[in-house]
């Protein structure tokens, strides 16, 4: 607030009224007060964004181990499919050998 008072007595010694250069100064505190960042201010803006990036991260790394769920899906669709596959030819040729077994008999 130091500044104010020296920004006043300038003021005053180059011939500007003391109630216009008390308005000068009340403006510029005001606006100070209102549009300038203190250091809490910029330490609080720091923390929020801190927080805010590490949320961001975990955002991602749910996003990773999301599309890392959906492949295991479709791993399994697969191989469900395979399966199905190797278990029905299995019983074809497993049937083919009952009956054959039969007729030779």
């Amino acid at each position: 607030m130091d500044y104010l008072y020296s920004l006043y007595d300038a003021l005053v010694s180059i011939n500007v009224p003391n109630d216009r250069a008390r308005a000068v100064i009340d403006a510029m505190e005001r606006d100070m007060g209102t549009t300038i960042a203190t250091k809490s201010d910029l330490q609080m803006l720091r923390q929020e964004l801190v927080a805010m990036i590490g949320n961001l991260a975990t955002r991602e790394e749910t996003h990773d181990v999301r599309s890392d769920i959906a492949l295991v899906r479709k791993d399994l669709e697969i191989l469900s499919a395979a399966m199905t596959v190797r278990l029905g030819s299995m019983l074809i040729v497993g049937l083919g050998l009952l009956f054959a077994a039969l007729k030779l008999t």
